[in-house]
């Protein structure tokens, strides 16, 4: 067994119901593990919610941790996605500053990476942007020196890829 930390996806399927994202929470602090990000939304069937919790850990501690999510009555289904193929996105709204002189610079880099202006100021543009964690990161790196003055990210959405066939 490798004992290395490394990041993983949990994807959770649950009834959606008041406190069930307590309970969850609640049993990841109980047992002093690390939540890096935590998305849930409704599915197509509005009585299931997915989660999609990124923790750091070795490979017990997610064993043990995905163990304990499946004791929970509101669990459905737990899925460690990272042994497998994944889609993993993340939404992330950048508000930066852009004087006339670096608009046009601006633009090219939002052009460049699919982006959208979504919101226009006197001294600002908000940028919105979706990607895998390398992508958002790639994007940040170029706008840093433009003066970022405010950033919002949604944290990792996932889901396992569909089979292949021959």
């Amino acid at each position: 067994m490798n004992n290395k930390e490394h990041r993983h996806t949990i994807s959770i399927l649950v009834t959606n119901e008041f406190g069930v994202l307590t309970r969850i929470a609640g049993l990841f602090s109980g047992r002093g593990f690390n939540i890096e990000s935590l998305c849930v939304a409704e599915t197509s069937d509005p009585k299931t919610s997915r989660m999609t919790i990124v923790t750091t850990g070795d490979d017990r501690i997610i064993e043990q941790i995905t163990k304990q999510l499946n004791k929970l009555i509101n669990v459905i289904k737990v899925y460690d996605l990272t042994g497998g193929e994944f889609l993993g996105r993340e939404l992330v709204l950048v508000k930066v500053f852009a004087g006339t002189e670096d608009r046009a610079e601006l633009l090219s880099i939002v052009d460049i990476f699919r982006a959208s202006v979504v919101d226009v100021g006197p001294k600002t543009y908000t940028i919105e942007l979706t990607g895998d964690e390398s992508k958002v990161r790639a994007f940040m790196d170029l706008v840093r020196p433009f003066g970022i003055k405010e950033v919002v990210r949604t944290g990792r959405i996932a889901m396992a890829r569909s089979q292949k066939t021959r």
